[in-house]
């Protein structure tokens, strides 16, 4: 019971900040996605409550995500009607079930840590560039949006320029106030007081901002931000009206091919994103827990199905609001499921509220935890490790940066990959020689990449020297190079060069070569 309580203590303040995170980020991606604005509320509230209670992740929250704001927004320009599309989404879903049952969850452990820890650094930066324009009240581009280059014919960096030429003296008061005061309730000092603790620090930020531009308004101040700088969402007058912002899908475009194109691009691209980011996400869990991936599909499918079926966009497992959890302190998946009820409940029944929130608010809270996700001493903690660690980390971040979040992961993967096989090439073949005496050792796996280093080795022996090969560590060995090597060894005697090979009997090495001396007396060199 104790145990319980703890993690109530912990995961309700919790929800309440992923609450107030994924508001406007389900607004902003869905008006990304040209999609009516309540999608996103309701892929929201599913990605909470059903994907929640299926999930196998403690910490994971799930929502509509900006990483797929292109290939949804494509997807609806090519459909008849919106219902149509939705026939996609219920697609995407029932395939990343399918994929759960296939175990193809598998595919995230084969990311690199640098590249997801570098994805983690990249969306951390994303946001306090990107909020940075909300924060002093320039709101040209959707909260949510994540791409460098945006809708609205800008760039990030671009973005950031106009917000300093369009600044509104109240969101930049609303949004300084904000991060002090987030600055404040991380302070040891602060953390101490447990009545402060209990009270969820964005909670404190959204009030007084509500409250700083109640004060604008009453004194009838030209400092009052109006409705383009806060929350906006749809009201409904009655629950009929509130029912009606529900779509449903179209079973008559259930033969179109772009329904099945769609369909799938959209299972593939959700299942890599949420893969990544459940493995993310368990990076930063305190307690080290270990999502189940097969799992975390069949659930993903089913939240993508419930959606589709309600007239939602798809959902994954989404970064900001995960990392927004961890930080909260929340213990286990009760926060996900209580952030998608909060969000069903003050969007049915205290739409107006929301509505007054100032974006200035929200991107101090973003910008707060894009600063926690980007530390500084994450960069230093890689650059010790080495380049092969450091490269792929920075790769990936600029990448992620300059283009969008799954183009920089691959950019990252193929630089992880470029580092592996360089130090694989690296280690595979030793060479060690004096004047007269050389020792060529093949190591672990020598594959055909290791020719060109070998042949020009092989080519700077001078004549009448003594040559050791040595294969015995080797478990793999090419054919390209077995026949660089019996090459050499069939014209050695040309320059008067003396030639023996070291190999076991049982080394499965030991019949690619042909006519060579085995077992060799030691050379004049140390082995």
């Amino acid at each position: 019971m104790n145990k319980l309580f703890r993690s109530a203590a912990a995961d309700i303040p919790a929800s309440i900040v992923v609450f107030l995170v994924a508001l406007p980020l389900c607004l902003g991606v869905a008006l990304a996605s040209n999609a009516p604005l309540f999608a996103g509320i309701i892929a929201g509230v599913v990605g909470g409550i059903v994907v929640g209670l299926l999930s196998g992740s403690s910490l994971s929250v799930s929502g509509p995500a900006a990483g797929l704001t292109a290939i949804v927004a494509t997807a609806i320009g090519k459909m008849p009607i919106y219902e149509a599309f939705l026939l996609s989404v219920v697609i995407a879903g029932a395939l990343q079930v399918i994929m759960g049952f296939l175990k193809l969850g598998v595919i995230g452990d084969y990311v690199p840590n640098a590249v997801i820890k570098g994805m983690l650094a990249a969306i951390g930066i994303i946001l306090i560039l990107k909020q940075f324009p909300h924060l002093v009240g320039y709101d040209a581009d959707a909260e949510g949006d994540e791409s460098f280059l945006q809708p609205n014919d800008e760039n990030t960096f671009s973005g950031i320029w106009h917000g300093i030429n369009y600044i509104a003296p109240a969101a930049v008061i609303i949004g300084t106030v904000s991060l002090f005061v987030l600055y404040v309730w991380e302070l040891p000092a602060i953390k101490k007081i447990k009545l402060m603790q209990l009270v969820p620090a964005p909670l404190v930020v959204v009030s007084l901002g509500i409250g700083i531009n109640a004060i604008f308004a009453s004194n009838g101040s030209t400092l009052t931000l109006d409705d383009g700088h806060l929350v906006t969402l749809p009201v409904a007058k009655s629950f009929n009206e509130f029912f009606g912002f529900l779509n449903f899908p179209e079973l008559q475009y259930l033969t179109n091919p772009e329904v099945w194109k769609a369909g799938l691009t959209i299972a593939i691209v959700a299942s890599l994103e949420t893969l990544l980011g459940v493995e993310a996400v368990d990076k930063l869990d305190p307690l080290n827990r270990v999502t189940p991936t097969n799992k975390e599909l069949k659930a993903q499918g089913v939240g993508n199905m419930v959606s589709g079926l309600l007239g939602g966009i798809p959902v994954t497992s989404v970064i900001v609001r995960s990392s927004a959890n961890v930080n909260a302190g929340a213990k286990s998946k009760v926060s996900t499921i209580m952030h998608g009820i909060l969000m069903l409940l003050f969007v049915a029944f205290l739409p107006v509220l929301l509505n007054k929130i100032p974006l200035s608010a929200l991107a101090a809270i973003l910008i707060f935890t894009g600063y926690k996700l980007a530390r500084v001493t994450l960069f230093r903690e890689f650059y010790k490790k080495g380049w092969d660690q450091f490269a792929p980390f920075v790769i990936t971040i600029v990448s992620i940066l300059l283009t969008d979040l799954l183009i920089g992961i691959l950019i990252g993967l193929m630089v992880g990959l470029f580092f592996l096989v360089r130090s694989n090439f690296k280690s595979s073949l030793m060479v060690v020689n004096d004047t007269q005496n050389w020792l060529f050792r093949l190591r672990k796996d020598v594959s055909f990449l290791n020719k060109p280093i070998l042949k020009r080795k092989l080519e700077e022996v001078p004549p009448n020297s003594s040559v050791l090969i040595d294969v015995t560590r080797a478990d793999f060995i090419d054919k390209d190079i077995v026949d660089v090597m019996n090459e050499f060894i069939h014209h050695a005697h040309l320059k008067n060069i003396r030639v023996e090979m070291k190999k076991s009997e049982n080394n499965s090495t030991h019949k690619l070569f042909r006519n060579v001396v085995v077992q060799v007396p030691e050379l004049s060199m140390e082995d």
